[in-house]
């Protein structure tokens, strides 16, 4: 939050209050990367006012160079996402008093981002130049045309800015692993906005780069994953003052980010380390009991239809009983909101940040939920890489434990 807080602060005191409309998480992982590089100084942070969005309180937020070169590189691609969106014509920039206007946004914040980032020592030229020629790629892609291709100019782009996190820190040792790590950092930006767009692109006839090329989403998880994996590998080979916020962000968070776009809640490599057959004790099947008995067929395993386990299977609390133990009654159901009565209520719940740091009841079915700062599950950090149990050879090199968690 003092990252995000950072970033918005800078948008606004360099480039102006409607600049922080490009306030973006992706953005303030520049922020986290320059501070987690820099020798600690008591001038990193400063105590930023109240904000309707913190519920009115004051708060410590990031300052510094990183803080802005984040705002610069947000701007530039901002800028670009706007111009994209009027070559598409999308939504009401179909219509030109409304794409004119939109440009003459977009035309500012290219300015304004390269000041910023020529204040910094940082050529936003390369953003540019990548947003030029993923138009042109995009162009000319088809059945055939390898994914990596597609995804080279966002790779260029994130590369470049990573990079630059180490030139402001004084690391410049740190440069190539972070450029590794911004390349494949833009790779799963990248792809993730692919997969999670592709059914609504689909629908609305927009370009998508698995449909274009062709490309299963099986290639794409092994990309995805591939990219992970160097990440992690990269950043290994940076110095870092504290890293700890940096690898919950690049390590922890890229997977369930990954997860999330595919459906999946496991390791991807869980899959290949499952027993089968008589790979299980005894030579067991999933769902048996006991080993085959000698003299019986292969079709005749017991699969505990034979009677039940000891005891009473039935009382609440004794072993084997599919029920557990005995749980509370469900909570009456209550009447909902309607939907503009919802609507406020969420607007009300949002502007004084119960969403994220507290308990409230759902505006529109009213059932308690947790905000997003409770689910927070650092003590258990290491259930979230990519080391289990079931994972192989994948857990030979792991650091889950240099997380700085007290797992």
């Amino acid at each position: 939050m003092a990252h995000l807080c950072g970033l918005c602060l800078a948008l606004r005191s360099d480039h102006g209050q409607f600049a922080r409309i490009v306030t973006n998480y992706d953005g303030l992982i520049v922020s986290v990367l320059t501070e987690a590089q820099a020798v600690h100084t008591t001038g990193r942070r400063r105590t930023a006012g109240p904000c309707p969005l913190r519920s009115m309180r004051t708060a410590p937020v990031a300052r510094g160079e990183g803080a802005r070169l984040a705002a610069a590189v947000s701007l530039v691609l901002a800028s670009a996402k706007v111009r994209d969106h009027v070559a598409d014509r999308d939504g009401l920039l179909k219509r030109r008093p409304v794409a004119a206007a939109a440009r003459r946004v977009a035309a500012g914040w290219d300015r304004a981002g390269a000041r910023a980032g020529a204040q910094l020592g940082f050529d936003t030229a390369v953003l540019v130049d990548a947003v030029d020629r993923q138009t042109g790629i995009e162009r000319l892609a088809g059945p055939g045309t390898p994914l990596l291709t597609v995804t080279e100019p966002t790779e260029t782009a994130t590369a470049a800015a990573f990079a630059h996190t180490a030139v402001l820190a004084g690391r410049p040792q740190n440069a190539a692993p972070l450029a590794e790590a911004g390349r494949l950092f833009g790779r799963l930006a990248h792809l993730l906005d692919a997969v999670e767009d592709q059914e609504a692109d689909a629908a609305s006839d927009s370009w998508n780069p698995l449909t274009a090329t062709g490309t299963s989403r099986a290639e794409a998880r092994r990309l995805c994953d591939d990219a992970l994996r160097g990440v992690r590998l990269a950043l290994r080979d940076a110095d870092f003052t504290d890293g700890r916020l940096t690898h919950v962000l690049l390590v922890h968070e890229l997977r369930r980010s990954v997860d999330r776009a595919f459906a999946t809640t496991t390791c991807s490599h869980q899959a290949q380390a499952q027993p089968t057959g008589r790979e299980l004790t005894g030579g067991q099947q999933p769902g048996s009991v006991g080993p085959v008995p000698p003299g019986k067929p292969e079709g005749l395993r017991q699969t505990g239809s034979f009677g039940p386990p000891p005891g009473n299977p039935y009382a609440p609390n004794s072993p084997g009983s599919p029920f557990g133990p005995p749980q509370p009654p469900p909570e009456p159901p209550r009447d909902r909101r309607g939907l503009i009565t919802g609507c406020l209520v969420w607007a009300g719940l949002a502007c004084t940040c119960q969403m994220c740091c507290g308990t409230f009841e759902d505006p529109w079915s009213r059932q308690r939920r947790e905000g997003l700062c409770s689910q927070c599950d650092c003590g258990s950090c290491c259930d979230a890489c990519d080391c289990c149990s079931n994972c192989g050879d994948c857990c030979s090199d792991c650091d889950c434990c240099d997380c700085g968690c007290d797992c």
